[in-house]
C-alpha cells in the first residue's frame, strides 16, 4: 500500500519549534511582526510614534496605552508568551486534539488555566473555520453527540446534541474540507439556516434522504439523495468520506476527551476538529496560521466561554 503523504508529513518537530519560539523575546518578536508588520500603529489614532513603558506601548499622539496581547485571544494574560505558543503548537500539531488535562501536564499550569487556554484557542479556531464555507460537491449526514438517559433511546434522548457533518470533495472524490456544526434539530428550517452559513450557493449536496436535508434548496444549493435503508456504510461509497469523518470524530472524543458537556461546548470542539482537518495538508502552515488567528481574534472571557452554546435554529 502506498504511503499517505498527508498522514506521514514531517510537520514541525519539537526542537525546531523551540528553536523558533523557545524564548519570551522570540515570541514577542513574532507577535510584533503579526500585529504591526509595518511598524507600530496605535489602535485608537493609528499613530506610529510611541514610548515604551515597561511592556506597554504608549502612543505619543493620543497617549493611549496598549500591549502586544491587548485585543487578542491572549488579552490580559498573566502567562508567559512562550506558554501560549507551546499550547498553540500542541493543539495544532496533534491530529485528534489534546484534552485540557493533557494540556495542563504539558504546560505545567493549573487545570483551570489549561482549560481556559484550550477553550480560548478552540474558540479562535472555530470562529475562523466558520468564515470558510464549503463549495462544489458535498456529502452531508446527521449525527448525535452524547446521550443516554435512562428510559430513553435513539433520537428521543433529550441529552443528545444534533449535529450536521458535511464534506466537500474534489472531482476524484477525495475530501478537501469539512464542516461539523450543532443544529437546533433536524428540521428543514434548521438545515436551511445551517446551509446559508456553511455552504456557498450552487453546491451539489448529496444526503441519505432524511427529509430535512431538502432545506439546502432554500439556500440555493442542489440536492440529491440515496435512501440508505438497511445497507451498511461499506455498501454506500457515495458517503464514504462523511462516514469516515464521523468515525474519526467519535474516536477523537472517546480517546482524547472521554466526554465533555456536549450541549454547552460542542461548537468549540467541533470547530477545532474541523480546523485541524481542513489545515492537514500543511502542518507548519497550520501552526503559523493558528498563531495568526489567535492574534487577530477578539478577546474571549471565561464568562463568554461558559455561556450558552451557539446553534443554528
Amino acid at each position: 500500500m502506498p504511503m499517505n503523504r498527508i498522514q506521514f508529513q514531517r510537520g514541525v518537530p519539537l526542537p525546531e519549534f523551540f528553536a523558533r519560539y523557545g524564548s519570551e523575546a522570540q515570541c514577542e518578536a513574532a507577535l510584533m511582526a503579526l500585529r504591526w508588520p509595518d511598524g507600530f500603529r496605535c489602535p485608537r489614532c493609528q499613530g506610529s510614534a510611541y514610548y515604551a513603558v515597561g511592556r506597554l506601548f504608549q502612543c505619543r499622539t493620543c497617549r493611549h496605552q496598549t500591549s502586544l496581547t491587548a485585543g487578542t485571544v491572549m488579552d490580559s494574560t498573566k502567562l508567559p508568551l512562550r506558554t501560549w505558543f507551546l499550547a498553540i503548537y500542541l493543539i495544532s500539531q496533534d491530529k485528534t486534539g489534546l484534552s485540557s488535562l493533557a494540556l495542563m501536564r504539558q504546560l505545567g499550569t493549573s487545570y483551570r488555566t489549561a482549560w481556559l487556554v484550550h477553550h480560548k484557542l478552540m474558540s479562535s479556531m472555530a470562529a475562523h473555520d466558520a468564515t470558510q464555507p464549503l463549495s462544489g460537491n458535498v456529502q452531508i449526514d446527521d449525527a448525535y453527540l452524547g446521550g443516554e438517559h435512562p428510559g430513553t433511546v435513539g433520537r428521543a434522548d433529550p441529552a443528545k446534541v444534533p449535529i450536521v457533518a458535511a464534506v466537500c470533495t474534489n472531482d476524484s472524490g477525495n475530501p478537501l474540507r469539512i464542516k461539523l456544526s450543532v443544529v437546533a434539530g433536524f428540521t428543514c428550517e434548521a438545515v436551511a439556516n445551517w446551509a446559508r452559513a456553511n455552504l456557498l450557493p450552487g453546491c451539489d449536496v448529496r444526503s441519505d434522504g432524511l427529509s430535512c436535508f431538502a432545506g439546502v434548496i432554500d439556500a440555493g444549493c442542489a440536492h440529491s439523495y440515496i435512501v440508505v435503508g438497511n445497507r451498511k456504510p461499506r455498501d454506500l461509497p457515495q458517503f464514504t468520506w462523511v462516514n469516515t469523518i464521523l468515525g474519526n470524530l467519535k474516536t477523537a472524543i472517546s480517546g482524547g476527551h472521554k466526554a465533555f458537556k456536549f450541549a454547552k461546548y460542542a461548537s468549540s470542539y467541533l470547530g477545532a476538529f474541523a480546523y485541524r482537518f481542513n489545515g492537514r495538508f500543511n502542518l507548519p502552515a497550520l501552526l503559523h496560521g493558528l498563531i495568526g488567528h489567535a492574534v487577530s481574534s477578539q478577546p474571549t472571557r471565561e464568562r463568554q466561554i461558559r455561556g450558552a452554546a451557539e446553534v443554528h435554529d
